[in-house]
């Protein structure tokens, strides 16, 4: 067995982080937009980016506004879903992602998902993707009444693993993500993709620029020895 440390859980967000699906839902909707003569404000979309909360923002409920007349929902939703995961699929692991999953496998590990979108959303990418099985628990947003921030997500998934925050680790692509992942009283790192690496994500106790840039004996070395020099 590869060495240990004194942390014993991993602790992923999905979208964006084990899959690229940020960039292409925000660009499905850049085109219906663009249909109209119009552009999405990233500052606007930046704001519900990692949560199933979209009271900040409605994108279609937006579009009617600047436009001044009603649109029929069902066929925009329609195509525009259609376009989104036509891309999705088109997508493959993030960089580092599998890596990070094998080495976490090889120490003895733990491994679970905390994700805002649905579980038929997450378990069928990550059965598709050949990474469901590495996976001891996953939390979606079928399992609690508020997503991300709201920490419940990370909660329940460190409830399922039977560690302590103290234990575990997070990766995290999003503010939101990093937020409730620090609300739970986790250890998080950042890993932004093109989408989120726009956002303040300064929150975050680490940021690598992929999964690929360090391998996770390395990184967790690393984590410990920042959370010691923290405490000093």
């Amino acid at each position: 067995m590869a060495e240990r440390t004194d942390i014993q859980a991993i602790i992923f967000d999905f979208d964006g982080l084990i899959l690229e699906t940020e960039a292409p839902v925000y660009r499905s909707w850049c085109e219906v937009y663009e249909r109209f003569g119009l552009e999405l404000p990233f500052s606007e979309w930046g704001k519900i980016i990692g949560t199933a909360n979209a009271e900040h923002f409605n994108p279609l409920s937006q579009l009617e506004r600047l436009i001044g007349r009603e649109l029929n929902h069902d066929e925009i939703l329609r195509q525009r879903r259609e376009r989104e995961l036509a891309m999705i699929h088109a997508q493959p692991v993030m960089p580092g992602v599998l890596a990070c999953l094998q080495d976490a496998k090889a120490m003895g590990l733990k491994l679970g998902v905390a994700s805002s979108s649905s579980r038929d959303w997450v378990t069928g990418h990550l059965e598709r993707l050949g990474l469901l099985d590495f996976f001891e628990c996953i939390r979606t947003s079928d399992d609690v009444e508020r997503t991300k921030p709201d920490p419940a997500l990370y909660q329940l998934v460190l409830q399922a693993l039977h560690v302590t925050p103290q234990e575990a680790i997070v990766f995290e692509d999003s503010p939101n993500g990093i937020t409730a992942a620090k609300r739970a009283g986790l250890f998080c790192v950042a890993v932004p993709n093109e989408i989120t690496r726009l956002l303040p994500i300064e929150h975050a106790d680490m940021v690598l620029g992929s999964l690929a840039d360090i391998r996770l004996p390395d990184l967790l070395r690393q984590v410990v020895a920042k959370r010691q020099g923290d405490m000093l």
